[in-house]
C-alpha cells in the first residue's frame, strides 16, 4: 500500500492520477487575503497561500493549495454576534472531504483576541493543541495518511485602527506572547513551528491583516519552509 493507501489489489487500468499532493490551508480572514479597512479580497496569486502554491511549483513540487480560511474564525471559541466562527465545528470532516493531505497548515489565533473574549496566548496554544487532536483523529479513510501539521503564529497584533478597533480593543496586550506559547505546545504535540512575526509585520493600516506586499513575503518564505519539511518534500518532489 503506497502512501496514498492505494492497495496493490488495484484493478488493473484504473488511473489513479499523479502523483499531486494536496496542503490544506486552515485559516482565517488574514489568509483570506481581506484589503485592510475593505471588505474586498485579494486575488489567489497575491494571497499567501497562492504566493506559496506558485513558489512550491516553481521549485518543481506537485502541488495543489486548498484554503479553508473563514473571517472571524478563532482556534476554539463561539462569535457571540455571528455563527459558525469556531475552528472545531467541521474540521474533522474537512480533513476527512480533502484527504489525502500531505500537510495542514494551521494559522489562528488572532480573533481569539477579540474584545469580547477574556484570552490570552495560553488559551489560543492550548485551542491549537484542541485543533491537532482534532485533525489526528479525523475519519479519513483506512490506508490514507494522517497529515502532519504545520502551525503558523500569526504576526504579532498591533494597535487595531479603523472599523476594528473597538473589536481588537486590548488585543495587542492580550497576546503577548503568542508565537512563544505556540512554539512549546507545538514542541509537546510533535507539530512543526513557523513564526509568521519572523519575516512580516501585521498591516499598519489596520493592525490586525496583512497588506499585499507581507501576503507575499510570508507566501515566499512559508513555500521555502515547507520544501525543506523531509515529511511533505520526499512525497511531492519530481
Amino acid at each position: 500500500m503506497d502512501h496514498q493507501g492505494v492497495s496493490a489489489e488495484t484493478p488493473a487500468g484504473l488511473d489513479l492520477g499523479t502523483a499531486l499532493q494536496q496542503v490544506l490551508v486552515y485559516s482565517d480572514s488574514a489568509s483570506w487575503g481581506i484589503i485592510p479597512t475593505t471588505r474586498r479580497r485579494l486575488a489567489f496569486d497575491a494571497r499567501w497561500p497562492g504566493v506559496m502554491e506558485i513558489a512550491l511549483i516553481e521549485q518543481r513540487l506537485a502541488v495543489r493549495v486548498i484554503e479553508d480560511c473563514l473571517n472571524g474564525r478563532r482556534t476554539v471559541w463561539e462569535d457571540p454576534f455571528k455563527a459558525g466562527r469556531n475552528g472545531l465545528a467541521g474540521l474533522a470532516q474537512c480533513i476527512e472531504i480533502n484527504s489525502p493531505l500531505a500537510l495542514v497548515m494551521l494559522m489562528l489565533g488572532t480573533n481569539d483576541f477579540q474584545s469580547m473574549h477574556p484570552h490570552t496566548a495560553w488559551h489560543a496554544a492550548q485551542g491549537i493543541a484542541t485543533l491537532v487532536t482534532a485533525i489526528r483523529q479525523a475519519p479519513i479513510e483506512p490506508g490514507m495518511p494522517i497529515p502532519p501539521v504545520l502551525v503558523i503564529a500569526p504576526p504579532p497584533i498591533l494597535a487595531p485602527r479603523g472599523l476594528l478597533a473597538a473589536k481588537f480593543a486590548g488585543a495587542a496586550d492580550k497576546s503577548a506572547g503568542l508565537a512563544n506559547a505556540y512554539r512549546d505546545i507545538t514542541t509537546q504535540l510533535g507539530c512543526h513551528f513557523f513564526d509568521a512575526g519572523s519575516v512580516t509585520t501585521a498591516s499598519a493600516v489596520d493592525g490586525i491583516h496583512l497588506d499585499a506586499d507581507q501576503h507575499a513575503r510570508l507566501g515566499r518564505a512559508l513555500a521555502a519552509f515547507v520544501a525543506g519539511l523531509p515529511d511533505f518534500s520526499s512525497l511531492t518532489r519530481r
